[in-house]
């Protein structure tokens, strides 16, 4: 089959890419600069000139598609410029969607995200789950809009599954949690956030439920394909399991932390803050809780998620092996 995908650069988007790939079907990316992309093509995979901003740069790449992946987005905590996030997040994904309409795409994928429903304050949401609060952060609140944006298209008959994910880690990942893992193994985290939780996807597994989704999932429904739920505490003390590393042992309160923000916003109006002690930031850990239940698509699509010990083993030796480090702990043969 041929199918078009956009965020094919990120680490979503290029795990799904790849699979596609392995799966024998022909794969048109959109990329912002094809000269960056070349480990896509090395893959056989297309690259097509385009930005999601820029609706008339993707008709000719996603004409005769069997089937759209919408994985791109803006993931940027604590930055003090967030306009992207409502270029990308919103108007690309109204973009993607209404050209997906125009040219009678038989089927679509589209990645929201459990960050729509911002703090479920420790319960395990499903699919049903509203929520109507003020968002966190901006990337909490534009991916709520477009995840709307997306659920109109469907009402108006435009056959769109859409999935979401918790927490993603993995080896090769470039984002937040990637930079969690560095300073955790480098003992520069001597501070976690007590109660701050998360329902933890392996990146095979994430990009998997992508597939699941566009070949099992009903028009029309929402999935969350998270995985297991932990907190940060505990998946850093099964980190010292694996590594030998220790784990911090200071744990910061929920209301030290907003405390510490409030202060930080107001620094900010005057200095540049650090984006690891931003305001936006260190709510985002105060304690919040992205917690989603994966029960529908295990039923209804297969989806099968590994536990967060066994995706962690394969993630901090990669990330070791990018610091020249070696596991103090090795499993048992």
């Amino acid at each position: 089959m041929k199918y078009f995908i956009t965020g094919a650069t990120g680490f979503i988007g290029g795990k799904v890419a790849h699979m596609l790939r392995e799966g024998g079907h022909e794969v048109i990316a959109l990329v912002r600069y094809p000269a960056k992309a070349g480990a896509l093509a090395a893959r056989g995979i297309h690259l097509h000139p385009g930005d999601v901003t820029d609706k008339e740069s993707m008709r000719e790449g996603m004409a005769g598609a069997e089937g759209v992946f919408h994985v791109a987005g803006w993931y940027k905590i604590g930055l003090k410029d967030k306009t992207p996030g409502q270029k990308v997040n919103v108007e690309g994904t109204r973009n993607v969607l209404e050209l997906m309409s125009e040219l009678n795409i038989p089927r679509g994928v589209y990645t929201s995200t459990l960050a729509v429903n911002s703090d479920t304050q420790g319960k395990i949401a499903d699919e049903s789950y509203h929520f109507d609060g003020q968002h966190i952060s901006e990337y909490d609140r534009t991916k709520a809009e477009a995840h709307k944006i997306a659920r109109q298209f469907i009402a108006d008959g435009l056959p769109l599954v859409i999935v979401m994910p918790g927490i993603v880690y993995g080896p090769e990942d470039t984002s937040d949690m990637h930079d969690t893992w560095q300073q955790y193994l480098t003992r520069k985290m001597p501070v976690l956030p007590q109660g701050a939780a998360y329902s933890w996807g392996y990146i095979d597994d994430i990009a998997r439920g992508h597939l699941l989704a566009m070949e099992k999932g009903r028009v029309g429904e929402s999935y969350i394909i998270c995985g297991p739920s932990h907190t940060l505490i505990e998946a850093i003390q099964l980190g010292e399991k694996i590594t030998g590393v220790p784990a911090a042992r200071l744990y910061a309160p929920r209301w030290a932390l907003l405390a510490a923000a409030g202060v930080m916003d107001m620094i900010d109006n005057v200095l540049p803050v650090p984006v690891n002690y931003a305001g936006e930031t260190l709510r985002v850990v105060a304690g919040v809780t992205y917690l989603g239940d994966n029960s529908k698509a295990r039923r209804e699509l297969g989806y099968d998620p590994r536990p967060l010990e066994d995706g962690l083993r394969q993630t901090l030796e990669w990330e070791m092996t990018q610091l020249g480090m070696e596991a103090k702990n090795q499993p048992p043969p």
